[in-house]
């Protein structure tokens, strides 16, 4: 709901807040003065409690809100406007600095427009309801086999074997290809924490790479300078659903024996020269966390490019039991298996994706109209023979602009449009400092303060997309 509709001015009438009231359902007014700042909020129960001390309808908001209420900054994190929202508070006020309205948070959205949230309104409740009424709640059952080979048969029967995160599955995808103590895995240098957290658990030794300054992806000639006698591996990350150079690295691949894993976690559906990412490594990951192109909540999914490799992945993702005999373990193995109700859901979610990914692909075409003829920006790219899912349209202010990165975010952010940084790069972090060269790894740092995430999920409507690219535009009128 739009927040001028549950919004009223303190010189309005008991009677106009009523009718307000009665419109919108919410039960709550937030009730502000001619300068627009929140002075205090308004529910049925104030109403009520006015009339009964003798207060007349035609009585002023202001004689009956409520001044002692919670409101937070429109730039609070997200975590923290979720921990203030309880059986008691169910709707919050967000002010920018000026105690102005801007926006309110509730239990289904945290922003007007949030970065990111699923589409759960196909068959998810239908196969859930079946597992519960089944009794088929955990890793075994139908919908699990289901979602496995549904994933078979969209990446070139390639084996496919659920998990229960897109984090394990990296971790599984290594373990299985042999990747272990002491072995160096190029991977790049501007990802999500797991691709390099994944190359640890196993004992072996992230080696950060540069990336492109016009893909984000990883740079693979620079790629090459890296490779040692210990190089076994390396990551290929599908930054923000935009393929890896996919050739370039198989044949880097091929020319110094290295495997290949692709971290599809960002980019299920898109696809280089006709294939869809995931079938061209040794393995290949995803993630279905809930802001991912499909989602089980958390889960994940990782394929093979050899079945013997994958039998040992789908021993060591039970706990490292042998297939055949019960109870008997061949290796230390994990708990790494996804539940029939995530698996479910998953099936319901894959049965979209088509839908899911046209959606936004259309979204990006919406912003690049905005931001690809304007100079301050560089978007992203979608070179000959790619598709890019755009799981999140990113773009990066260039540094001739005449504002920063943050003055953009904060704008947007103060008309309800939720945005997000870019990943810090990897080797700027404690735990990751010693396996990059800083001087070698300048594009990254760059774009990685200079890059804005926007609202990129499949359920936004023309109206939200229409107020976002409005925004972007209204913020840039103030630089001519």
């Amino acid at each position: 709901m739009d927040i001028k509709e549950i919004t009223l001015d303190e010189s309005n009438s008991l009677t106009q807040a009523l009718e307000m009231l009665d419109k919108s359902g919410t039960g709550l007014l937030f009730v502000t003065n001619s300068d627009n700042q929140l002075t205090g909020i308004l529910t049925d129960g104030d109403v009520r409690r006015a009339l009964l001390k003798k207060a007349t309808l035609e009585s002023t908001v202001d004689k009956a809100m409520n001044r002692n209420f919670v409101s937070l900054a429109a730039n609070t994190e997200s975590s923290i406007i979720l921990s203030q929202i309880n059986k008691k508070v169910k709707i919050i006020p967000l002010v920018d600095e000026n105690n102005k309205l801007v926006d309110y948070a509730s239990i289904s959205k945290i922003r007007t427009i949030p970065i990111a949230a699923p589409s759960l309104n196909g068959n998810e409740l239908a196969y859930v309801t079946e597992c519960i009424k089944t009794n088929w709640i955990s890793s075994q059952g139908k919908y699990v086999r289901k979602f496995e080979e549904l994933f078979t048969n969209y990446h070139s029967n390639r084996k496919a074997l659920a998990v229960s995160n897109g984090t394990v599955a990296l971790h599984l995808a290594l373990e299985a290809l042999g990747i272990g103590d002491g072995d160096e895995v190029i991977v790049p240098n501007l990802t999500f924490a797991a691709s390099v957290n994944s190359i640890l658990y196993t004992g072996a030794i992230p080696v950060l790479a540069e990336v492109d300054t016009n893909t984000w992806n990883i740079d693979v000639k620079k790629a090459e300078q890296l490779i040692t006698k210990r190089t076994k591996a390396i990551m290929a990350v599908h930054l923000f659903g935009n393929p890896c150079n996919m050739d370039d690295i198989m044949e880097l691949s091929s020319k110094h024996g290295l495997k290949v894993i692709e971290d599809c976690a960002e980019a299920l559906g898109s696809y280089y020269h006709r294939r869809p990412v995931g079938v061209f490594g040794d393995a290949a990951t995803f993630s279905f966390y809930g802001n991912k192109i499909i989602t089980t909540g958390e889960g994940g999914m990782v394929l093979f490019k050899k079945d013997e490799v994958a039998e040992r992945a789908a021993m060591l993702r039970d706990h490292g039991m042998q297939k055949t005999k019960k109870y008997w373990h061949l290796e230390v193995g994990y708990n790494y298996r996804l539940t029939n109700i995530q698996a479910a859901i998953g099936v319901a979610q894959f049965e979209r994706l088509e839908e899911f990914v046209a959606a936004k692909r259309k979204v990006a075409r919406s912003y690049n109209e905005v931001l690809s003829n304007n100079p301050y920006f560089q978007t992203p790219v979608e070179l000959d023979g790619m598709i890019n899912t755009y799981w999140l349209y990113t773009f990066m202010v260039r540094s001739t602009a005449p504002f920063k990165r943050d003055d953009m975010m904060h704008y947007l952010n103060q008309q309800g449009v939720e945005t997000r940084p870019v990943f810090y790069p990897m080797h700027t972090m404690p735990p990751y400092q010693s396996f990059g060269n800083a001087e070698e790894l300048v594009i990254s740092q760059q774009l990685s303060s200079s890059g804005i995430s926007l609202p990129s999920s499949v359920n936004l409507t023309e109206i939200q997309l229409a107020h976002i690219c409005k925004a972007i535009i209204t913020f840039l009128d103030r630089y001519k």
